[in-house]
Order: structure tokens, then sequence, then C-alpha cells
């Protein structure tokens, strides 16, 4: 599905095409590809949040 390989949030990818997120990701799940490492690279500029988890 191009709008989900495109970036579009699923939740509006879902609203477009009428359908439940879960629905969409049952069908088209396996369709996704090519962001691994856009998202590995948002991962990588995360500030590092495990010091504020440790109270």
């Amino acid at each position: 599905m191009m709008w989900l390989n495109s970036g579009i949030p699923p939740a509006q990818v879902a609203e477009w095409a009428g359908t439940s997120v879960a629905m969409l990701f049952a069908t088209y799940a396996q369709c996704i590809s090519g962001q691994e490492q856009d998202l590995r690279q948002r991962l990588d500029e995360m500030p590092d949040v495990s010091a504020t988890l440790i109270a």
C-alpha cells in the first residue's frame, strides 16, 4: 500500500480507506517496506530517556 510506505500514519490511512487499523494491518502489513533505515535513524536521534525512568 503506497500510503503506508510513504509514511502516512496508519490511523489516517485506515480512515481514508474506510476500515480499522487492525484490518488495515491484517491485510497490508506484509506490503510495508522500505522504512527500516528511516525508523532506525529516528531511534538513534531520540534522547536517552532511561535516566528519567529510574526514580
